[in-house]
């Protein structure tokens, strides 16, 4: 078990590395295969040691119900945006907003940002440890509480549940 751990530092990386390196391949063929898996082994394996202490996944089902939740969210964000960039400039209420967190883990609120950045219309802009809060730039806010209550509720509380933090 010890040295399956050496090879595969963070196995779901590797897979992710695989799989995402087997989905940009013009065709799958059993050559992207190999190099999908030579890159998901690879690559987290000589990055390892830059890689900080991670929290466990305690809840897989809590992961798959995120990833489904961040899928179906950039779906519909992306049919937002078109809609609004494509309307009149003047419709569009950009705003800086600053989310508290609950989170205390760098890890877990790195995973937060970068999902608040996937989804169109939002960036995460900084992260102010010293005051535990995330700072984003939304194209088009109308209620700041809801957007705040939103992500809280969408994407933190789950990232709690799976972290157990």
């Amino acid at each position: 078990m010890r040295s399956v751990s050496r090879l595969l530092p963070h196995p779901l990386l590797s897979l992710a590395i695989a799989l995402l390196w087997l989905g940009l391949a013009a065709r799958p063929t059993l050559g992207a295969l190999c190099m999908g898996l030579l890159l998901g082994v690879a690559i987290p394996h000589f990055t390892a040691r830059f890689w900080p202490d991670r929290p466990r996944i305690v809840s897989l089902r809590s992961v798959l119900r995120l990833v489904g939740t961040v899928l179906v969210d950039i779906l519909i964000a992306n049919w937002q945006v078109a809609r609004l960039v494509v309307g009149p400039v003047a419709r569009l209420r950009p705003r800086i907003v600053r989310i508290p967190l609950d989170l205390e883990d760098p890890f877990v609120i790195t995973i937060l940002g970068s999902i608040v950045s996937l989804t169109p219309g939002t960036v995460s802009l900084e992260i102010d440890s010293k005051t535990s809060t995330l700072i984003v730039h939304a194209l088009d806010v109308d209620d700041e509480a809801a957007l705040i209550r939103s992500i809280k509720v969408r994407y933190e509380a789950p990232l709690k549940e799976i972290f157990e933090c």
